[in-house]
């Protein structure tokens, strides 16, 4: 074999293996960034605590006591939840009327204050399980004629701005019509709710159960008042966290169960209720 052939077939295996070569590069690994990754439950554990926002009125949920205390059923609940969780909780009262805000601003990590969870709130929220049963009721001073939904025909009508009181009324599209909107009082606050109806300004208020029973019984006010039997329909409460938090939401979610198969709601339960309501 002459010089010339041998330099030929030499480069042609290098050209061969080289192509070889190139053919089983494989494809660069795709990554994922940061910014794509669920982050939200390592962000709690390195911060070591989470904040709940709530509407400190709401008793006996969670609202200031007489020595400026927060404290509530869900402020012992969500102690007990942090507890398993190995963090910390802090809780900050916020306007109720802009809970949605203050959770997509990240003032506070979840909305955590007897919160209704519903259909429309799902679209913003993100809800653990359920942990609790109530329904909004009619309440009216004693000895009014106001006796069934139907008596409510072009009443005057107090219920607590943002509140499911509102939606749930208004599910109700015959009643919600007959009294019409120009004769719905909306108040921030529940308390102001039950203060509106107690000073004759309105015929009636839809409100939350479990807030009026506790209410009214601490306040010695149950003579003054009437709850309808007919209501507005049951509702489950729920802690509502961001859409984007589905790692925080499922520890939280595997706290609040632990919490419930150790016993530790139903005695939180007794201590507020006199008995375990818990879902």
């Amino acid at each position: 074999m002459n010089l010339k052939k041998i330099t030929v077939l030499c480069l042609t295996g290098v050209l061969s293996a080289a192509l070889l070569l190139s053919g089983c590069q494989s494809a660069p690994a795709t990554t994922k960034t940061n910014s794509d990754a669920d982050s939200s439950w390592t962000d709690i554990q390195q911060k070591g605590k989470f904040i709940v926002g709530l509407d400190a009125s709401f008793a006996p949920m969670g609202y200031t006591d007489e020595s400026g205390e927060i404290v509530g059923f869900d402020i012992d609940l969500a102690r007990a939840a942090a507890g398993k969780m190995g963090v910390s909780v802090e809780f900050q009262p916020i306007d109720w009327d802009s809970k949605s805000l203050a959770l997509s601003s990240k003032k506070i990590d979840v909305i955590w204050n007897g919160f209704s969870i519903s259909d429309e709130r799902k679209q913003e929220v993100l809800f653990t399980d359920p942990y609790l049963t109530t329904e909004q009721v009619l309440i009216v001073k004693k000895g009014s004629p106001v006796k069934t939904k139907s008596d409510l025909a072009g009443k005057k009508i107090a219920l607590q701005d943002g509140s499911t009181s509102e939606d749930a009324l208004k599910s109700d599209s015959t009643t919600y019509n007959s009294i019409g909107d120009s004769n719905i009082s909306r108040f921030k606050e529940n308390t102001e709710v039950i203060m509106e109806l107690n000073s004759g300004r309105v015929d009636a208020a839809i409100i939350d159960e479990v807030f009026v029973n506790y209410y009214l019984s601490k306040e010695n006010m149950t003579d003054k008042f009437d709850v309808l039997e007919e209501s507005f329909g049951a509702e489950d409460y729920g802690v509502g966290g961001r859409l984007t938090d589905k790692a925080f939401i499922a520890e939280l979610n595997k706290a609040l169960a632990q919490c419930k198969s150790e016993g530790k709601t139903s005695g939180i339960s007794q201590k507020w209720f006199g008995k375990d309501i818990i879902k």
